[in-house]
């Protein structure tokens, strides 16, 4: 990464370290204490704060599912209320903390973490200021959206990562093999539409294609069913092309989840100056800004030297 026009000439760590403090890693005291715990996952007061985090998120999450159903809510309801108040304030407390800890709060609360950290305590504020307004559509309705609380889990667990590149290495192969799919669902749906035809409920091509899709991925709603021996013949052998439609996407992501295990395992280093998670134990600067990164110490337990 070049360093911008007209700044003094500074070897590479040297740079990196003053566009990392400028950034958004604090200098020091409390907040460096604080980002420590919050930002970087790799230390063991990181992993722990992370493990409770995760906790609370599910436990959250329960509730909340819990609460949708009619019978516990008429039992349990007043305790739900009380765990939920907990839970806003536990997690209003996590997000103040990581604005107060940062360099630059703005660009933290912009991002795509920020903002789901806002919706998953926006929604029991808002419920409360507007508990009467009839204009709008239930506002409880609002209260849903603190399961945007289990998206947080994907900014601490590396698995989510290999799956993406699993996808990403993937992609080609199954795009060719969806393009496939839609030219047999294409071809079928319109040979139904002439031996079935509109009296058997096949109105249009498109509506036998809506046929040859439902059945080649064995959903099988029954509002449309043909009625003549060879469309059942041809039905009979939509629904076992469905086994290996569903097979074939599923061993392509596997093989690509495989081979990217056989890779160094990827950690949750986090960049000072982006905060940008994901990098190679080995990595000296990080991939997104450039910024040198801190040096990866592994939490390795201290080996017993004998002393009591």
């Amino acid at each position: 990464m070049t360093p911008p026009s007209g700044a003094r000439r500074l070897t590479p760590p040297t740079w990196a370290r003053e566009q990392a403090a400028r950034l958004g890693r604090p200098p020091g005291g409390w907040r460096l204490a604080l980002y420590t715990i919050i930002f970087e996952a790799d230390t063991r007061a990181g992993a722990l704060f992370d493990k409770w985090l995760i906790a609370l998120i599910l436990l959250s999450v329960t509730v909340v599912m819990a609460d949708s159903v009619a019978s516990i809510s008429a039992r349990w309801g007043e305790l739900f209320d009380v765990l939920e108040w907990g839970f806003t304030a536990l997690f209003t407390l996590e997000y103040l903390a990581r604005i107060a800890c940062v360099r630059h709060p703005w660009r933290y609360m912009r991002s795509f973490w920020g903002v789901i950290d806002l919706l998953s305590v926006l929604p029991t504020y808002l419920a409360m200021a507007f508990p009467g307004i009839h204009l709008l559509v239930d506002v409880r309705v609002l209260r849903l959206l603190r399961i945007f609380r289990v998206f947080k889990l994907t900014a601490y667990v590396s698995e989510y990562q290999m799956l993406g590149r699993a996808l990403a290495a993937s992609r080609r192969k199954i795009m060719i093999f969806l393009s496939v799919v839609v030219l047999v669902v294409l071809i079928i749906g319109t040979l139904m539409y002439v031996v079935e035809g509109p009296a058997n409920g096949f109105t249009s091509i498109p509506t036998a294609v809506y046929w040859a899709i439902t059945t080649m991925t064995t959903v099988g709603f029954g509002d449309i069913t043909p009625h003549t021996d060879f469309g059942r013949f041809i039905a009979s052998v939509m629904m076992l092309m469905g086994w290996g439609t569903l097979a074939v996407p599923t061993g392509i992501v596997t093989t690509e989840m495989a081979l990217s295990g056989r890779q160094p395992a990827v950690t949750t280093r986090t960049c000072h100056a982006c905060l940008t998670e994901g990098h190679l134990p080995e990595a000296r600067y990080c991939m997104h800004c450039g910024a040198e990164l801190p040096a990866y110490a592994p939490d390795v337990p201290a080996a017993d030297d004998g002393a009591h």
